[in-house]
């Protein structure tokens, strides 16, 4: 491999983050004084690249940017060739190669954050903001249920943050020019409008429990569910899991497990996706902000299923609370034993490393995030094989989000027949939903599987007024309001739990051009009919916007033809659902009629 490094020193404040990391050199080949010792070896041998985002993180934490010196000298401590660091660093939209102010403010831009304002918003910050400040439109920052949001990072040592939501221009200026006196956000709980009520399974310990005592969350039933795996064994953990019911989530679990288990070639690892880039989707903030020992302990329990003794929890560095609460977990379980080289003294070692993110939708491909946390590029891989056959490092990986993975604490805790008793023939239990949009009470719902759009929308409080309803999030579909009366069940069209509420005071086809330019900008480009599709649709979309009559028809036409090669030929499903939410406003709403 080429490792050409560039004549370009780090500063100061860069070679202390980087070293913060990976402690000091200690060779000439990392970048300390040669010594005799030196030149006798080529090199370090170990394979660190896996620490390249992190890396990263650490150098835009504390400087804000990542300069030439900083990645030439993280490159010489991982021995990770230059050009393909750049490639990483140029990847994930969290960074900038060039020189931007400290602080950086990001105002959300998609759809729900459009409807409820946003481009005002960043015009009217636009013009209050003095020098020293960058301010950037941002994709969906997953705090929808507050919309429009915005994010302060202030890098330094320590980074400092702030959320404002929902946004002001004077409420995001403040926070921008003070991180440190900005408000408060409210509790988790608040984005639960359900809170506290009987019969809540997955959200029933949001707003009851503090999460930050892990006593309280024991004396609220927490761990049962991991002693009765440890007496049931990992086989045991399986049919159960998998037996839980004919079909739906649970039962595509354990089939995920039965893979990763017959493999040979361990060690296995458990993944944790909890990155959520999706526009319209916060559930697994919610529940890491209100319940994160929840998620500690179904980890640990899914591992112990496959074999698995190290997992990986990838968050988005989006998500500053959500990633401090579950870090408080993490480091709560390991001291009082839950975690580590003997979880609760059963003789089974596991222990959690958490990854931030860098801001990618496409991370939600699962091969994608496999290659991220191994230092590469975030694009998905050709499959077969699956990550359950050869996923990270590999070797055998589960990769789950964070809802499926606390979804197994009700079917192994005592009274689990009730809960699987619940829902449909192919999706038991219950499932969660992010309801934004034009509604009176936004937030995260849980019902049973089998629920109608109907009765979820009709508990979140839609407005009389409403045009259409995107179920799905930006890769589902727009259904009219005659269409409601269809169970949000495993089998239909429930897909991420996403759903947002437009009226008819909004412009379906700003939100349609929102839609593509999403789907362009975060095309990881690796394959032709996304990286040229993706650009086609929106280049189409805006000429519609322009023309009338048999023109615009062409361009229609043009659309149908591009959404058919994106559906078929894509490497994965970004691309292969670019299309859905234009051909549904298209074919079902007569967006453009």
């Amino acid at each position: 491999m080429d490792l050409r490094f560039g004549g370009s020193e780090p500063t100061d404040d860069e070679r202390a983050a980087v070293e913060a990391l990976l402690g000091p050199p200690t060779s000439f080949w990392e970048g300390a004084e040669c010594s005799g010792a030196d030149l006798r070896r080529a090199g370090p041998s170990r394979d660190r690249r896996h620490l390249l985002l992190p890396g990263l993180l650490a150098i835009n934490d504390r400087v804000g940017w990542i300069s030439e010196g900083a990645l030439t000298y993280l490159c010489r401590r991982l021995t990770v060739p230059p050009a393909e660091a750049y490639g990483v660093a140029t990847f994930s939209p969290l960074f900038s190669v060039r020189p931007r102010p400290a602080t950086v403010l990001r105002v959300c831009r998609d759809l729900v954050c459009t409807a409820a304002g946003a481009s005002d918003l960043c015009a009217g910050v636009e013009e209050r903001l003095g020098g020293g400040v960058h301010l950037e439109r941002s994709p969906c920052l997953g705090l929808c249920e507050r919309a429009p949001a915005a994010l302060v990072t202030k890098a330094g040592d320590p980074v400092r943050t702030a959320v404002s939501a929902p946004a002001t221009v004077e409420g995001a200026v403040l926070a921008a020019s003070a991180p440190d006196s900005a408000p408060e956000e409210p509790p988790a709980a608040t984005a639960v409008p359900q809170a506290g009520q009987d019969g809540l399974v997955l959200l029933s310990r949001v707003g009851v429990v503090d999460p930050s005592s892990l006593d309280d969350y024991r004396a609220h039933g927490g761990y049962t569910a991991l002693r009765r795996a440890f007496a049931l064994g990992p086989a045991g953990v399986v049919r159960e899991v998998t037996g839980s019911g004919p079909g739906g989530a649970a039962f595509l679990t354990g089939a995920i497990w039965q893979a990763a288990m017959s493999r040979t070639d361990h060690p296995s690892y458990l993944v944790c996706d909890a990155g959520e880039c999706a526009p319209g989707a916060f559930r697994d903030r919610v529940l890491m902000e209100g319940d994160p020992f929840a998620l500690v302990e179904a980890m640990t329990i899914a591992a112990y299923a496959i074999g698995a003794h190290r997992g990986f929890l990838c968050l988005r560095d989006e998500f500053p609370r959500a990633t401090s609460r579950v870090r408080h977990a993490v480091e709560q379980a390991r001291t009082r034993g839950l975690l580590g080289d003997d979880v609760l003294g059963r003789g089974y070692a596991f222990d959690i490393e958490i990854r931030r993110g860098a801001g990618a939708y496409v991370f939600g491909e699962e091969t994608a995030l496999l290659n991220s946390i191994e230092g590469h590029r975030g694009e998905p891989r050709c499959q077969p094989p699956s990550p359950a056959e050869q996923g990270l490092f590999g070797r055998p990986t589960a990769v789950h989000d964070v809802e499926t993975l606390v979804g197994l604490l009700p079917i192994l805790a005592p009274g689990a027949p009730a809960y699987t008793a619940t829902g449909t023939e192919r999706s038991i239990g219950s499932k969660l939903f992010c309801v934004s949009g034009s509604v009176e009470r936004p937030g995260v719902y849980e019902l049973p599987s089998g629920a109608t759009r109907a009765e979820l929308l009709s508990a979140a409080g839609v407005r009389e007024n409403l045009r259409a309803a995107l179920v799905g999030g930006a890769t589902g579909g727009f259904v009219r309001p005659d269409e409601l009366d269809v169970p949000l069940a495993f089998e239909g069209r429930a897909g991420s739990g996403v759903v947002m509420a437009f009226d008819d005071t909004v412009p379906l086809p700003r939100l349609l051009l929102r839609i593509a330019e999403f789907f362009r900008d975060e095309s990881c480009g690796r394959c032709v009919p996304c990286r040229v599709g993706t650009v086609r649709q929106e280049e189409a979309l805006r000429r519609i916007v322009a023309r009338t009559g048999a023109a615009a028809a062409d361009d229609i036409a043009l659309l149908r033809d591009v959404g058919r090669a994106l559906r078929d030929a894509s490497m994965c499903g970004l691309g292969q659902n670019a299309w859905n939410a234009v051909e549904s406003a298209v074919d079902r709403l007569g967006v453009y009629g």
